[in-house]
Formats: C-alpha cells, structure tokens, sequence
C-alpha cells in the first residue's frame, strides 16, 4: 500500500505496477492528471466516500490517495554488487528500515538485502518512511542472513559488519571495492553465529559516553562516507 500523492508519482515514475487506486471524491479534481497517469498505466481508479481512506490509513493525517502496487521480488543473484549493497540482518523499526532504503538511494547503493527475523520491508510504515525509495533502489527480500552472507562471499564481496565499537574507524575503510555493509537488529545487533561469516568490522566514532547510533542513522553515516569515496576516486553512481 503506498500512501499519499508522492509515493503514488514514485510507483508511476518507476514503472511499477500499480494495480489499484483508492482516491477520496473530494479530491478527484486536485489529483486529476495522477489519476489521469494511473490510468493509462493500467490501474483501476475507485473513488471512494468521505471517511473510507481514513478508516483504512494508520497515519494520523490520512492521505486523499493510495495506490495497492505490486510487490517486486528481486533475487539477490540478479542485482548489482559491484559497488555497496546494504544487509539488513534483523532491523525490526519500520521507521529504521524505510530510512536505511530512503538513504540507500540517496547515496546509489547497488541493493538493499531484508533478511532474517526482520521488519517485513512492504509494511505500510516501511513504505511511507522510505518516501518512495523503495521504487528507485533495488530491494531484495532473501532467507537467513546466513545464506546471504554465504552467497555474498561467494561472489567475491566483501561483508562489513556494522558494530557500536571495536571495528575500523569507517572513514577509514576502503569502500571503493565490492561491499555489503550489514546492519543488525535495533536491541540485540548481529547474531553471534554470524560472527565467521565478515570479512570486516566498521564502527563510527563518536563523544566519550555516547553508546551508539540509531541503525538507520549509522547507515546513512557510512552510506554517505562510501559514496564520498566511490566519486572521489571517479565512481559513477550507478
């Protein structure tokens, strides 16, 4: 379910289909080209009575519009890790893992990869937190983190676990070759039994008595310092 006029332009933008639009009738005029888009796109358009949407919307200010879109499943074995891909190993926040997708796009990451007992990513809140980023990266929703992992090696990139401290400063981490810089869950972090399976460990510095980062802030820390060096040393954004 993707809510609200922006997340629809997205999922029309990027060739998604978009199977269903709910749109309120007193907002039929104002969204008339979008609606105008869906349709020739192949979307059925339902007008819907005062009130409906609002039922149905677990936001607190209800969007007019909402698209149904059809779930994308990409395997991991078809997207681009020739530069940095993102593993969300356990990221339960909806919240987190809309941002981590949002900052992934922003920053040209190859692939984000949902794995293990995590957030499901077409949550509506993921959908909305993402603000369409969904639509422009690359989203992969795979097994155990362990098979990922192993899957990740096998291809001959790099796995960086992200860890509160004890790892390399992440300025100081090469990001110009392959990566997956793997995130853990928010209250217990990466599962011990993956401890054999990273090639790297990356921590951000931070004050004295600072514990850690919000997960998604430590993402976009080191997906901004990774795309700083990719187009530093003359990388392209994909």
């Amino acid at each position: 379910m993707a809510e609200g006029p922006k997340l629809l332009d997205e999922a029309l933008r990027a060739g998604a289909m978009v199977e269903t639009v709910l749109v309120a009738e007193s907002h039929a005029v104002t969204l008339g080209d979008r609606l105008e888009r869906a349709s020739q796109s192949g979307a059925r358009i339902i007008m819907v009575a005062a009130g409906v949407l609002e039922r149905a919307s677990g936001t607190v200010s209800p969007q007019p519009v909402a698209a149904i879109v059809e779930a994308l499943h990409i395997p991991l074995d078809e997207v681009d890790l020739t530069g940095l891909a993102v593993v969300c190993a356990g990221v339960q926040d909806p919240g987190n893992a809309g941002t981590v997708v949002r900052s992934a796009a922003a920053t040209g990451v190859g692939a984000v990869v949902f794995c293990g007992n995590g957030v499901d990513v077409y949550n509506p809140k993921v959908v909305r937190a993402s603000a369409g980023a969904l639509f422009r990266v690359p989203v992969v929703c795979a097994g155990t983190a362990t098979e990922v992992l192993d899957q990740l090696g096998t291809r001959g990139v790099r796995r960086v676990a992200s860890a509160a401290r004890g790892g390399r400063e992440h300025d100081r981490l090469d990001w110009s070759v392959p990566s997956a810089l793997v995130l853990g869950s928010e209250s217990q972090g990466l599962a011990a039994d993956l401890d054999g399976l990273f090639d790297e460990r990356v921590t951000i510095p931070m004050a004295p008595d600072v514990e850690s980062l919000n997960v998604a802030m430590a993402a976009t820390v080191i997906c901004f310092e990774a795309d700083r060096q990719r187009r530093q040393v003359g990388g392209a954004r994909p």
